[in-house]
């Protein structure tokens, strides 16, 4: 089954970052957001990704051609013309196609112009801007029990700021956030039927609205309750959060052995 990761947004809420890169490059602990979403998906046995690029998707298909010079102790040997020699090679068991689906697709788009890649063939889609510790397995296999064309994983979220009691439009107390204030939200991790390809028009089609608008009212389109770790990356106090979970070992979506 193929991984499908949109990667080809500007990142405007996060412009201070990726002005020099699309947002799925910048980095938590080193390496690409995008690899930590790759390497989850990884653990659980789905290699064959599609990256949908656009905003700057040099940087990404560049990244991938180096990736051995990323990864690997390198002597560069000038003495003898500049010859190379990979001392430690590191390599994943993955297949990656870059496709560069335009610089301003909306994610609809983005979508339909991988079609030629799936083939007649299910695949899980995601945003390459957040990472989770979901189980992988779980999510297809709930799909599979569901007659639907689309499930879309719905990870439950905190509320983040204090909470008012209103009555009549009268504020009546404060109190602070609680569980029970989050709700529920789009987090990707989806499993698609490529049915899912008739629903979208073109490059102007926006995956969320009338493509998921119109399975949900067909009664086509599932929902994965997910109520384990999920952080979206859109702002740079969110890329903090996530380095700094990184940094201290406490990364909940490393799920994977080094």
């Amino acid at each position: 089954m193929k991984v499908v990761i949109l990667a080809g947004g500007f990142g405007t809420r996060i412009s201070e970052e990726s002005h020099l890169k699309p947002k799925p490059m910048l980095e938590i602990g080193g390496k690409p957001i995008l690899w930590h979403i790759m390497k989850e998906y990884s653990h659980y046995g789905y290699n064959d990704f599609i990256i949908c690029a656009g905003y700057k998707q040099h940087v990404i298909k560049e990244w991938f051609a180096n990736y051995y010079l990323h990864n690997s102790d390198i002597t560069f040997d000038f003495s003898q013309g500049g010859k190379m020699e990979i001392h430690k090679t590191f390599s994943e068991s993955w297949k990656v196609t870059i496709v560069d689906t335009g610089l301003n697709t909306m994610t609809g788009g983005r979508i339909k112009r991988i079609q030629p890649y799936i083939g007649n063939e299910t695949f899980l889609m995601t945003y390459g801007d957040g990472v989770s510790d979901i189980n992988i397995n779980e999510l297809v296999k709930y799909h599979k029990a569901n007659s639907g064309v689309a499930t879309i994983t719905a990870a439950k979220i905190d509320q983040r700021f204090g909470v008012l009691n209103i009555s009549e439009n009268k504020i009546t107390s404060f109190r602070e956030k609680s569980s029970i204030d989050g709700g529920r939200i789009n987090a990707g991790y989806m499993v698609l039927e490529p049915k899912i390809f008739d629903y979208i028009k073109d490059d102007t089609t926006v995956f969320e609205k009338e493509p998921l608008e119109t399975l949900a009212n067909n009664g086509l389109l599932t929902a994965y309750l997910f109520d384990g770790y999920w952080q979206c990356m859109d702002t740079k106090r969110e890329m903090d959060l996530l380095n700094k979970l990184w940094n201290e070992n406490k990364a909940p979506w490393k799920i994977w052995k080094d």
